[in-house]
């Protein structure tokens, strides 16, 4: 017979259980820590309003921290017949303490139990996820400074069109990541607010000390209406997911150039050899197959905000067991992402640049737009001087002065790259790590 903490002496229909239960003993392994977190901060909170005494909470706190430990060292399992990790955790407590156990659940829900989980499971991986994008962000940096006088063309419609450089082709993807940052933040924002108290979404007759809470497990505020806070649920996922998605997108777009300029057409980057793979039966092949899963992994986070979307869209307010399914989409999100951020890092400061790319006549139109302009500057009129050069082109007479002098502001001649480190830096500070890391571990000391 199942261990449910609803249980009223009844037996559910197998059928029925295994179809309701789904994927949460496999998903809530990932939340097990985090709900120990929240009960260690919850019966703190219950012994500060008179509904435990001092020695049951020592009790309690003690056998929490253990489960905690487990959980951090992989040891936390969900028994078969246990619903799921809010059951686990109780029974755990029971069998240690009998009915001094049972109290932990006063004046709390699953459904709130649930909301917190995910919310101490968000920040944590948006953490890892974070300080992932400002490592890359100094790797593109680093390679940018490298190589900011290789020249390259840049392209419109996939046509050669202008002089570029891999000092801006770098510099680019790397201040891309700090727009993103700044989506991570906002999401940061939303995440790091507890909702913890609000119950089944109307909150306790007990006298519930909610900023308590908040505070013992490092929350910059709680969601203040209890309503608020319960229809939260799949409105944060849908929220972390987006800013994942943003930084996603930049990825891909990134893999899909590498693969492009590695590719013998191009030849305009080399990939480190121990970073690409082979075929079969072709020997010359070394493939940019990280690239392309990066690609592949990058382009399904993106699709996750409108899967969540679709779960959440038509939900009225209150709880619904339809929000269950989002956490098979929300949870490996962070696995894909960090993984694509890992290999992205590895690979993009192990990349070679093939500095001589325009040496090759096939480029010399590129450079029409530089004799248009010093055309400008000598006193021509701007559609004259680009009627001149485009007559050149076209009766074959044109001479390329691959001379470049570029000066303004985030151009080749002028990255701001400085700026760009200290974009990075200026929305990192925002982040209120420090104050979670420390707050979690007080509780667990």
């Amino acid at each position: 017979m199942s261990v449910k903490i609803w249980d009223k002496g009844f037996s559910v229909n197998e059928q029925v259980e295994k179809f309701t239960v789904g994927h949460d003993r496999e998903l809530d392994l990932f939340l097990a820590k985090y709900d120990v977190l929240g009960s260690l901060a919850h019966t703190r909170m219950l012994q500060s309003i008179g509904l435990l005494t001092a020695e049951e909470l020592e009790k309690i706190q003690t056998e929490l921290k253990a489960i905690y430990h487990a959980a951090e060292a992989g040891k936390f399992e969900i028994e078969p017949d246990v619903e799921d990790v809010h059951s686990q955790v109780e029974l755990l407590l029971t069998r240690q303490l009998g009915d001094v156990g049972k109290k932990i659940h006063s004046g709390r829900s699953r459904n709130d139990q649930i909301l917190l989980d995910l919310k101490l499971f968000a920040r944590d991986e948006i953490h890892q996820v974070v300080c992932l994008v400002a490592q890359f962000i100094d790797v593109l940096l680093s390679q940018s400074n490298r190589y900011k006088n290789a020249l390259m063309p840049g392209y419109t419609h996939l046509q050669v069109a202008m002089p570029s450089s891999f000092g801006l082709w770098f510099g680019a993807y790397a201040e891309s990541l700090c727009d993103d940052l700044q989506l991570m933040l906002s999401a940061w924002k939303i995440t790091n607010r507890n909702p913890l108290g609000s119950a089944a979404g109307y909150g306790s007759s007990f006298p519930l000390n909610r900023q308590m809470t908040t505070d013992l497990l490092g929350f910059d505020s709680m969601d203040y209406n209890v309503i608020y806070a319960q229809m939260g649920r799949g409105k944060m996922e849908r929220v972390v997911a987006t800013a994942l998605a943003s930084v996603a997108a930049t990825l891909s777009k990134m893999a899909f150039d590498a693969c492009l300029f590695n590719s013998q057409n191009f030849n305009f980057v080399k990939l480190p050899k121990e970073y690409t793979t082979g075929s079969s039966i072709m020997p010359h092949k070394k493939n940019p197959d990280i690239f392309e899963l990066i690609r592949a992994k990058c382009n399904k986070i993106q699709a996750s905000p409108q899967q969540i979307i679709m779960i959440a869209n038509n939900l009225p307010s209150g709880y619904f067991r339809d929000l269950q399914i989002i956490k098979e989409i929300f949870i490996p999100l962070f696995d894909d992402m960090k993984q694509s951020l890992n290999m992205a890092i590895q690979i993009v400061q192990k990349m070679e640049v093939n500095e001589h790319i325009l040496d090759e006549s096939r480029y010399d139109s590129i450079f029409s737009v530089e004799e248009v302009n010093r055309l400008a500057r000598e006193g021509m009129p701007f559609r004259d001087a680009y009627k001149t050069v485009g007559i050149a082109i076209e009766n074959g007479n044109f001479t390329a002065n691959k001379t470049i002098h570029h000066t303004h502001e985030g151009s080749m001649g002028n990255l701001c790259n400085e700026q760009i480190e200290q974009l990075k830096e200026t929305v990192l500070k925002d982040f209120t790590f420090a104050q979670t890391k420390n707050a979690e571990k007080e509780l667990i000391k």
